[in-house]
């Protein structure tokens, strides 16, 4: 059996992240805070706030705190060069 670098394998059906955690959706290459769980899906927001969308929860990677901070870093400067 091979296992994929993206597969986190802390991160299984039986240990899901729990509400509020900070996780890296490794299939769509962005990071969220987990808003729930419905079925086979996590529920992921982005870290500043925005659209829900469903991840694969084998597919999910825990961030950091200095990935996190990197990460709302990132998003702060993109709002700040957003048109006013």
């Amino acid at each position: 059996m091979t296992e994929d670098a993206d597969v986190d394998v802390d991160v299984t059906l039986d240990r899901l992240p729990g509400v509020g955690a900070a996780v890296r959706d490794t299939v769509r290459g962005r990071v969220g805070r987990v808003m729930g769980h419905v079925g086979p899906y996590v529920q992921l927001r982005p870290l500043a706030g925005g659209r829900e969308w469903d991840a694969d929860p084998a597919r999910l990677r825990r961030l950091t705190p200095s990935e996190v901070l990197s990460a709302l870093v990132g998003e702060a400067n993109a709002r700040s060069r957003q048109a006013r």
